[in-house]
């Protein structure tokens, strides 16, 4: 996660460009899309003890940025990414199954330039979940997301080498594996290398099919 307690601070507003599709009422709340087995919508203050207890196991943590270790620091963690997201840099949708209104993992998405050109995502997902089905679900409508509605041309995502699941899931959603970041991660005082992994709006879009996300609202 970008998120760092210790830097916790509204941030000053800051201009940016216009995305090319549906504006900027994303920086106002962030819309809730349907795929066929997952419900993508903002995060609500609410969420924060679903998301500490699905979110802080040992397993879903391994190879991830530490996630804020109680339930009032996932409290601070989502008033931080509704700031962020008002000042266009980053959004956070919680992920929930379809019928459900309680968070099961999180998809994010942060701005590595200008207007979201080229950007970063991130996501993390309940231990029990792995393999259902439900990441892929979830990760293309993050994705569309970002190429149609943030603008984003190359989607950034690192996942240690280790993570033989993510690397996995990584690879059937269509990313293109770049480069190997050596010792760029740093889990229970050891040094994990990364894989960068990208996806190109162009080589995305070209390749999807008619039918994409259902926005509700």
């Amino acid at each position: 996660m970008p998120y760092e307690p210790h830097l916790d601070a509204a941030p000053a507003a800051v201009a940016i460009a216009p995305t090319p599709n549906l504006g900027q009422e994303w920086r106002t709340e962030l819309p809730a899309m349907a795929g066929s087995m997952v419900t993508l919508r903002e995060l609500r203050m609410a969420d924060a003890p679903a998301l500490f207890a699905a979110l802080s196991t040992g397993q879903v943590s391994r190879f991830i940025s530490p996630a804020p270790s109680s339930v009032e620091g996932f409290e601070r963690f989502i008033a931080w990414s509704h700031r962020q997201r008002s000042t266009g840099h980053y959004v956070c949708f919680a992920v929930l199954l379809r019928g459900a209104d309680v968070p099961v993992g999180i998809f994010q998405l942060r701005s590595l330039e200008q207007a979201f050109g080229t950007s970063e995502w991130g996501f993390a997902l309940a231990e029990e979940l792995w393999g259902s089905g439900v990441f892929l679900d979830g990760a293309k409508l993050a994705v569309n997301f970002a190429f149609e509605v943030l603008g984003v041309r190359r989607l950034e995502a690192r996942a240690a080498v280790k993570n033989g699941r993510g690397t996995s899931a990584l690879r059937k959603l269509g990313a293109v594996q770049e480069g190997l970041l050596r010792r760029s991660l740093v889990r229970n005082g050891e040094y994990l290398d990364q894989a960068l992994w990208t996806i190109l709006a162009d080589e995305w879009l070209e390749a999807k099919t008619p039918s994409g996300p259902s926005i509700i609202h």
